[in-house]
């Protein structure tokens, strides 16, 4: 096999989020770099930016096949050796027949298999484990998949602890923010009362205009910003990080970066616990808790400023954050990952 093929099915857009597609855009960077073909198939709506990135880098947009039968079918036409799957949403039958097909398929998976049959499964949360699949697992944030532009940044040796009057903080929360949670922390850190220098990515022109709308306290500035290409810079500019516990979580960790965790949606409760648990990150909580109405809401508000207010004003508890999340993602994992994807593949091409 001298020039392998691959294909890297997901979607992206303001309900599925941009996660799908970021850390496919890592691993076709990976394969990119060794010399194979790739191609992307899905859908990827309103997010000039994200086709913009696989623009830049060569890697073609197809529509992205459904059923099984057109995941064999597309398969088939562009002469794919090997084909990635990442998507909550697709037939599970889809894996087993592309593996049918003689196609070599890998499955990115967030603890649920969703009884799909591939040749290898990648759960990159920490700690992941999962057992009774049919094929081969990668399993742990030692194989995070991770773009140029973060690995790039990541610096030489933790950060310090740096005693600042202003923390300059930054808030994100995915591509798009499907579920609107950057009002809701806007707020949140507003109300710690502590001075900082916020900078909010808002995925929406919907969320911009809330955010515009909350009143900073005293020694506070809010600045509103689109997405942008330049996120991993500023997260190394940043003295703490609020964001979503999603697939940014490694980002994170392998940028050294000291952060406050949101669980936003059901599929990140297990991989949120682990990482608070583990000490990478600090808890804020769930987002469904954190805009419930009456005490309960008004009690989960207060517990996740309370413990933004103690990471604003303890440069020394940021600090010991941001070691052990740098410790732990080292941003070799799309190159093991592709390590793996290749050996399997040359090892079942020379197989009588």
């Amino acid at each position: 096999m001298s020039t392998p093929r691959v294909g890297l099915r997901c979607d992206a857009g303001p309900r599925r989020g941009v996660g799908h597609l970021v850390r496919c855009l890592a691993l076709a960077e990976e394969f990119l770099a060794r010399g194979a073909h790739v191609t992307v198939f899905g859908t990827v709506e309103r997010l000039a930016w994200a086709t913009a990135e696989l623009a830049a880098r060569g890697i073609p947009l197809h529509p992205g096949p459904e059923s099984p039968a057109e995941l064999v079918e597309a398969a088939r036409q562009h002469e794919l050796d090997v084909m990635v799957l990442d998507s909550y949403e697709l037939d599970p039958a889809g894996a087993g027949a592309l593996r049918a097909a003689g196609v070599f398929t890998l499955a990115i998976i967030d603890g649920d298999s969703r009884g799909q049959v591939a040749d290898l499964y990648l759960d990159q949360n920490f700690g992941a484990e999962l057992t009774g699949l049919p094929g081969r697992l990668l399993a742990g944030s030692g194989y995070a998949l991770l773009r140029d532009s973060v690995i790039t940044a990541r610096p030489a040796a933790p950060r310090p602890a740096t005693a600042v009057s202003r923390p300059r903080v930054l808030a994100f929360f995915g591509g798009t923010d499907a579920v609107g949670a950057a009002p809701v922390l806007t707020r949140v850190l507003v109300a710690t009362g502590h001075p900082m220098d916020l900078t909010v990515i808002v995925g929406r022109p919907e969320l911009e205009a809330e955010v515009e709308d909350i009143t900073p306290g005293r020694g506070q500035i809010i600045r509103p910003i689109p997405p942008t290409t330049s996120l991993p810079t500023l997260v190394t500019e940043a003295d703490l990080v609020v964001s979503a516990a999603g697939t940014s979580t490694w980002e994170l960790c392998c940028l050294g970066a000291p952060a406050a965790l949101v669980c936003v949606v059901d599929n990140q409760r297990e991989s949120y616990a682990r990482v608070v648990r583990h000490g990478l990150a600090a808890g804020l909580g769930e987002l469904p808790e954190l805009t419930a109405s009456g005490v309960a809401g008004r009690t989960t508000r207060a517990a996740a400023a309370r413990t933004l207010l103690g990471l604003l004003s303890a440069p020394q508890r940021r600090a010991t954050l941001a070691a052990l999340a740098w410790s732990t993602v080292d941003g070799q994992g799309r190159a093991r990952v592709v390590d793996a994807v290749l050996d399997a593949v040359r090892a079942s091409a020379v197989r009588p």
